[in-house]
């Protein structure tokens, strides 16, 4: 579902493929507290980022943890506009500040302006077709 690349530095660019997100959530099986956490992604990305911070150290452990965060806190029932904020929000909480998502299709300007407001215009997004290309802005 997704995976990461260096890039130019040592920056890390995570690949995140919402295509294949849609598709796996269709056959996921929530439990209870799925749903809070699907109510409240922050409150689940805090409380199981922080049990797990010792246990992912290496890149591939991180692309692992960051995918299976993804899974509890994007949601089918939202906007794909929010579920792309959720997305920046938990890759920026696992300390990268490059993502690169793969879309099932090229989103339109008025959904980048308010995916950029939403982020309180601290990413610089670009889009070539269905790859929108996020750099969040160091803290």
């Amino acid at each position: 579902m997704s995976g990461i690349h260096s890039t130019v530095g040592d920056r890390e660019t995570l690949c995140f493929d919402y295509t294949r997100f849609l598709s796996a959530s269709c056959d996921k099986h929530w439990s209870f507290l799925d749903a809070i956490y699907g109510v409240m992604p922050l409150f689940g990305m805090v409380t199981r980022s922080q049990n797990r911070c010792s246990e992912f150290k290496s890149i591939e452990n991180l692309n692992v943890q960051i995918r299976q965060l993804a899974m509890q806190v994007l949601s089918t029932q939202v906007s794909d506009e929010t579920n792309i904020i959720r997305l920046i929000e938990l890759v920026k909480s696992q300390g990268l500040q490059e993502l690169d998502i793969q879309l099932p299709y090229a989103l339109e300007d008025e959904q980048l302006k308010v995916i950029k407001a939403e982020c309180r215009n601290a990413v610089s997004m670009t889009q070539d077709d269905e790859r929108l290309h996020v750099v969040i802005a160091p803290k």
